[in-house]
């Protein structure tokens, strides 16, 4: 069987330096702020200064991401991100996330709401950017 997927937009997230908890029990945890970025595709915007990733080590080649921040559209609207996923890194991976969404269920972007959605994250040229691509499955 094979999926279907359309593309949803592009993140252009900026980060600034992470701050490490360390070893707290579960794995050494480092929260990485976010700072802004841009929005394309389907839905354009801005990522709005004020959120994380908590990014916790598990093992030295193995992460648990979870990361929280708003999307503010040109025309006005929030989205609500959510977007977790375990990675392994090795010299073929590539990071895959499973984004979710709240949006305003009245509001131009309430299809955000319901479906699946899944995400590659690579680096971009600058320090601190973070680039995900989103996809909804058919």
């Amino acid at each position: 069987m094979n999926l279907e997927a359309e593309h949803i937009m592009t993140i252009h997230v900026q980060c600034s330096k992470d701050m490490e908890v360390r070893n707290n029990g579960a794995g050494f945890l480092r929260v990485i702020p976010i700072i802004g970025g841009r929005v394309e595709g389907k839905i354009c915007g801005e990522v709005v200064p004020g959120g994380a990733d908590w990014n916790t080590s598990l093992e030295a080649d193995i992460s648990h991401v979870c990361a929280r921040y708003l999307i503010k559209t040109d025309d006005g609207e929030y989205i609500d991100v959510h977007n977790e996923g375990n990675i392994r890194f090795d010299i073929n991976s590539k990071i895959k996330t499973s984004p979710k969404f709240k949006a305003d269920i009245k509001g131009k972007y309430a299809w955000l709401n319901y479906g699946v959605y899944v995400a590659a994250l690579d680096f971009g040229n600058q320090e601190g950017q973070v680039i995900i691509t989103v996809y909804k499955l058919k």
